[in-house]
């Protein structure tokens, strides 16, 4: 039996909300991202694209490509939204989605031909979707991930295609060699050097040469080369929350200290969360009397993967909710609504200076333990009251890690 594998792209994605937030910007060269010096691109429209903006791009490049270009960020939380609405809809219609991204879908409708046409139900699928969120998709139906994605990139904007079984080969041929999904800059410019400019030129060089040239990687490229691809489409789980609770042994109205252990809590669960690769759209904070008496508070913020972000509004969450009159059994953190981490600009309030650190503490905690680096504002002992709450501590005891 023949697969049958689509994927699924919003055109555009983020441009297209913003369009649908602000209709002025339709026919605009738009830039979705961060506007600082360090910042980058998101996404470009198509009228952007036509002077060489692409995602990725330091946002001080693009405005000198495109001076005339309008950049606009509205908040992850409306992005998250419109990709909320696309993955309903498409769960409704598939059994079998994986969602590879904020704005990206792979369906297995294998076995689907036997009820009815399977690409004439993906054009009803593409209306559905325009018609009730506005956004408009390509999509491509193949018999692999691999030749449905990048017939996907090639149907754009607005398209749809269908590469039919035993003509991938044929259809990957005449393509630059640097259409296959991961196939680098460099790697295009080793083959070109060697003489390979197509997709065809790698089949004729054989498995052989490639792997002397590339590695292992060479001989991955002359199976892609082949339109060969046995990826299964991941069914698509949503998780629906990460939280962490302390239960002391004594009951406390110690505000402090319960102020360092929702730190605790929050940046256990922020490490957690961006190892899973996640953002979280909601963060709940959860308080136990010594009479057994529990509340909850909640606050939506905008999708965030920070730990200070966390640490801030859970605090603000608990000295709102908390009576100081009595003592506390409990203390949680929860984060909830979660989605796809995609976004490289609204991870953290100052995106382009905390990345890179929180890359780096996680980094450290990976290699020696999820206890080996904290902030100090997490610490308990009476001797670490003097230090600045964001001061950054390493444990010279961390417990031993569990990630090798």
């Amino acid at each position: 039996m023949n697969r049958r594998i689509a994927h699924i792209d919003l055109d555009s994605f983020f441009v297209s909300v913003e369009r649908l937030l602000n209709p002025d910007l339709i026919g605009k060269p738009v830039i979705v991202g961060g506007t600082s010096n360090r910042g980058v691109v998101c996404s470009a429209s198509y009228e952007a694209r036509k002077f060489g903006v692409h995602s990725a791009m330091p946002t001080a490049q693009a405005a000198k490509l495109c001076p005339q270009a309008i950049f606009v960020w509205s908040g992850s939380g409306h992005y998250h939204h419109y990709s909320r609405m696309v993955t309903d809809i498409i769960l409704a219609k598939v059994p079998l989605v994986e969602k590879a991204s904020v704005d990206e879908f792979y369906l297995d409708l294998t076995g689907m031909d036997k009820f009815f046409p399977v690409f004439p139900y993906l054009l009803d699928l593409k209306k559905t979707i325009n018609k009730e969120t506005g956004l408009p998709i390509s999509f491509a139906l193949a018999s692999n991930k691999l030749i449905s994605k990048i017939a996907t990139n090639e149907a754009k904007p607005n398209g749809e295609i269908e590469i039919p079984a035993g003509t991938e080969q044929a259809y990957l041929a005449p393509m630059p060699i640097g259409k296959i999904p991961g196939c680098g800059s460099k790697t295009v410019e080793l083959l070109q050097a060697k003489g390979l400019r197509l997709i065809g030129d790698v089949v004729k060089t054989g498995p052989e040469k490639l792997e002397q040239w590339l590695g292992k990687w060479g001989l991955d490229l002359y199976r892609k080369s082949l339109g060969q691809d046995n990826g299964a489409v991941t069914p698509y789980h949503e998780q629906k929350s990460i939280s962490s609770e302390e239960t002391f042994s004594e009951d406390t109205n110690d505000i402090p200290f319960l102020e360092k252990e929702i730190s605790r809590l929050a940046e256990k669960i922020g490490y957690e969360l961006r190892q899973d690769g996640k953002l979280a759209g909601c963060v709940a904070i959860k308080i136990r009397y010594e009479n057994f008496e529990t509340h909850t508070r909640q606050q939506v913020i905008d999708h965030s993967a920070s730990d200070l972000v966390f640490i801030r509004k859970a605090k603000a969450l608990f000295h709102e909710a908390y009576d100081r009159s009595r003592k506390v059994r409990l203390i949680g953190v929860k984060l909830s609504q979660l989605d796809t981490d995609v976004f490289q600009m609204s991870l953290f309030d100052n995106p382009e200076q905390d990345k890179p650190l929180f890359n780096a503490i996680d980094d450290i905690k990976k290699q020696f333990g999820k206890t080996a680096l904290f902030r100090a504002g997490a610490q308990n002992t009476a001797k670490d009251k003097a230090r600045k709450p964001d001061d950054l501590w390493i444990n010279r005891n961390p417990e031993k890690s569990t990630d090798d």
